[in-house]
């Protein structure tokens, strides 16, 4: 199957009941499907945006990217679940992205994207998914999906073909980075191998190294 774009969803801040009771909390997981083209900026989709800048969006997060695969795996262990459960910006089908490699460059419609990391899941994974436990849930599967960093602006759309125009063939896929991080800390020195990688995460391998 050629690999394209099955869902493109964008979504604003909300506020919805935090973790602890009494507690809110502002988030923009809540994405919704979206027709026709959307331009991609700089650092993100028209109509998207992050309610926390520091540990979402910015250029090293700007789209992400989850498998139609992977969620028919999670379906399969979990039951019914929404389509946007992860908060995805793209529904990707016919490419397994646990084998997407730091680095590699996709041509969506007009757009230039480039694979950066995996998603660390935090607690807000947990209330889009109505189960405190799927955050744990995500880091045990290693089905990440992969963040995205625009290289070229342009518009991309529902039903658009995935091109990889560059693919490090030794590059380190992201499920690989985000399995050691999360379960095999002694492999850091992997990570050094994947130069395309945010700075923190050279950084964190660096330490465990000394």
């Amino acid at each position: 199957m050629t690999p394209r774009v099955r869902t493109v969803a964008v979504g604003r801040p909300r506020t919805v009941p935090g973790p602890r009771d009494g507690e809110s909390t502002s988030t923009a997981i809540w994405k919704e499907p979206v027709e026709g083209p959307v331009a991609v900026g700089a650092e993100n989709l028209a109509g998207d945006e992050q309610a926390d800048r520091v540990n979402h969006g910015g250029p090293e997060k700007s789209v992400y990217a989850y498998a139609e695969e992977d969620l028919a795996w999670w379906r399969a262990e979990l039951g019914a679940l929404d389509d946007q459960v992860f908060g995805q910006n793209l529904t990707t089908v016919g490419y397994d992205l646990r084998d997407a490699r730091v680095g590699e460059r996709w041509r969506i419609g007009t757009a230039l994207l480039e694979v950066v990391q995996p998603r660390i899941p935090c607690f807000k994974l947990g209330l889009r998914a109505g189960d405190r436990a799927m955050p744990r849930r995500f880091v045990a599967a290693v089905r990440p999906g992969v963040y995205l960093r625009v290289i070229t602006p342009g518009t991309l759309a529902a039903g658009d073909t995935i091109t990889v125009l560059d693919r490090p063939e030794d590059g380190v896929p992201v499920a690989e980075v985000f399995a050691i991080f999360h379960h095999d800390r002694a492999r850091a020195a992997r990570l050094l191998d994947a130069p395309g990688l945010p700075s923190w995460y050279h950084e964190w391998a660096r330490k465990r190294l000394v």
